[in-house]
């Protein structure tokens, strides 16, 4: 049997990146899936690509900004509108934001960073874990980051949200887990999605694989870490294997997190 056998699974940041390769791999298990996303082009695009792969898999796509709780609420309600439960919720989406010092941090930015990151990730807790209650089953994996777990230069905001999520984590699991729910964390670090593209575009913006080289210098391993790689994990916190994981913050990062520097 398929880990996932015909659970139900809300995934947001659906469209690519660490959210795109759950779906997918969400999908091989035998779940059916909400998608959610901003970008509804390509969350579309997404939903094309798993019905081709995963014909047996029951697929909608809800378009939602998640720092925005009556877009949350809304995308909850047509989840369990359209398949009568919510077993799974992977709290994927987030943004990095801007590089710079804690100092001449733009606010706005920093205040958007906490909206998605921190913000989102609450409202979709708030209105997934009543059902989950009912259901007296449920299992979250929220995406906090090895900036959840260390300091991260230039990214005060992304830090602070992350380190937020984690902590959320901890509370939820001591909260929830008399109703069979259980509530986990992902700290990915350097995974070779656009958003971390992107902030190797920021870096050295003549010459982002260069900047990608010398940071996987850092890493024990000496590589980054694909989607792929991550999505297996969220799959077993997602399933039955487990069951008794619960306020956890796992770091996918090939060790980088136990060191401080070149090794």
């Amino acid at each position: 049997m398929k880990k996932l056998e015909n659970k139900v699974i809300v995934i947001t940041g659906a469209a690519m990146g660490l959210g795109l390769a759950a779906a997918k791999e969400a999908a091989e298990q035998g779940a059916h899936l909400s998608l959610i996303d901003y970008n509804e082009k390509a969350l579309d695009e997404a939903r094309q690509a798993i019905s081709k792969e995963y014909p047996e898999a029951k697929v909608i796509t809800l378009a939602a900004d998640v720092s925005k709780e009556e877009e949350v609420k809304k995308y909850v309600d047509e989840t369990v509108r359209a398949f009568s439960r919510i077993d799974g919720f992977y709290n994927n989406a987030g943004i990095e934001g801007k590089q710079a010092l804690m100092t001449e941090y733009d606010v706005e930015v920093f205040r958007k960073v906490i909206d998605i990151n921190l913000m989102g990730v609450f409202y979709g807790m708030r209105y997934i874990i009543p059902i989950m209650q009912k259901q007296q089953y449920g299992r979250i994996v929220n995406v906090a980051s090895v900036g959840g777990i260390r300091g991260v230069l230039n990214q005060t905001p992304y830090v602070a949200s992350k380190h937020a999520v984690s902590g959320m984590t901890k509370n939820a699991a001591l909260e929830f887990g008399r109703y069979g729910i259980t509530t986990n964390a992902i700290a990915p670090g350097a995974i070779l999605t656009p958003m971390v593209a992107e902030a190797f575009r920021q870096v050295n913006p003549d010459d982002p694989k260069a900047a990608e080289t010398e940071y996987a210098q850092a890493n024990p391993i000496k590589r980054l870490g694909l989607p792929e790689e991550v999505a297996k994990v969220v799959i077993f916190l997602l399933s039955e294997d487990a069951s008794y994981v619960n306020g956890q913050t796992i770091a996918i990062d090939g060790g980088e997190s136990n060191s401080y520097g070149i090794v």
